[in-house]
């Protein structure tokens, strides 16, 4: 499998985000020499400027979102609820500040390493309902993969932080719904710009 290109992610986040979906992130832990995998089963585009649930709306530029301001293919990830890491891929060209929060990973490859960073166990000792929620919400799954805002920043398409391309998803099998805890968003609150794959146990709210 290659590397998704540099300009997958130079269009709307709301064409990424849908075909994100399948994608297989790869988190490489050099220093532990493993390799994380997951794939993409939920997503949440954010519009940027005009998007009054993005940090970016009516072109916010503060150091936590100046990265959104860059080009497209890089990772954005911030701090929230003073617990969790949240990883976005930043999406559009340079200065139209748009992204596509991950929010569901199934996990590929590595689970043992995975298992250890969310729940420091092994992961056959995990019962069924720790294994589903290993990866299946945002701060989750950073906190699995060993991904934090050390990384925001980083070009996707480097050997440390990278995602590879696998055919789209077909139409009928994604899901489109409203995103999650944007109650303040007014309007925005209510559009349908959250995607998943149907039926996927790892998806974070059904």
């Amino acid at each position: 499998m290659k590397k998704l290109r540099e300009d997958f992610y130079s269009r709307s986040s709301l064409v990424v985000a849908k075909e994100l979906l399948g994608k297989i992130i790869v988190h490489k832990n050099i220093e532990k020499g493993v390799e994380l995998w997951g794939r993409i089963v939920e997503t949440e585009a954010y519009k940027g400027p005009s998007d009054k649930a993005a940090h970016s709306y009516n072109n916010r530029r503060t150091k936590r979102t100046e990265v959104m301001f860059g080009p497209g293919g890089r990772a954005y990830i911030y701090f929230i609820y003073g617990m969790y890491d949240c990883m976005n891929v930043v999406c559009a060209e340079e200065n139209v500040p748009e992204a596509v929060l991950i929010r569901g990973l199934e996990p590929v490859n590595g689970l043992e390493e995975m298992a250890i960073n969310r729940f420091g166990s092994s992961y056959e000792l995990l019962t069924k309902r720790q294994r589903i929620n290993l990866t299946n919400g945002p701060g989750k799954l950073c906190r699995a993969m060993g991904i934090t805002r050390a990384l925001n920043g980083i070009e996707l398409q480097g050997e440390e932080l990278f995602l590879l391309d696998v055919p789209n998803i077909e139409e009928t099998d994604i899901i489109a719904a409203k995103r999650v805890g944007i109650d303040y968003a007014e309007e925005a609150k209510d559009f349908l710009w959250r995607y998943y794959i149907k039926d996927n146990p790892f998806v974070s709210k059904k």
